[in-house]
């Protein structure tokens, strides 16, 4: 059995034709992607089915959502860690000025932030903003 069905399997995700596909072109990039960015980029795909796949992987700890502040939604490969129960990959996330490109920076962690026992966090996302280093160069 092959790498990508082993990691599609391990989520719980049944690996077909569309989910493969898509899940090697998420592993062969070194930004996170938009839905938009992704049909363009596989070229022709079918666009609920994109969703639905990229939905799936979500649900599932494969992938994870970035709002970068951009406007657009952007999608990157998980840690290790998660898994159906949740997402457990608190990391911060670069946003390129110039470029436009989403980094995962999965060494930089979010430091713990203490609420009042009354409030229950969700979900917590730091965007850092700047140049990257492929446009400072």
């Amino acid at each position: 059995m092959k790498d990508s069905e082993q990691r599609l399997l391990k989520h719980q995700i049944k690996p077909t034709a569309m989910r493969l596909v898509v899940l090697n072109f998420l592993l062969d990039q070194s930004a996170a992607q938009s839905l938009t960015d992704i049909e363009l980029k596989m070229g022709r795909t079918d666009r609920v089915t994109l969703y639905r796949t990229i939905r799936t992987f979500e649900e599932n700890g494969l992938v994870h959502r970035i709002e970068d502040g951009s406007g657009i939604t952007k999608f990157a490969l998980c840690a290790p860690g998660c898994n159906v129960e949740g997402h457990h990959d608190l990391h911060v996330h670069f946003y390129c000025l110039e470029c436009k490109e989403t980094h995962c920076l999965p060494k930089t962690h979010i430091p713990e932030v203490k609420l009042p026992s009354t409030y229950k966090v969700l979900e917590t996302q730091l965007v850092v903003k700047g140049i990257c280093s492929n446009c400072s160069e």
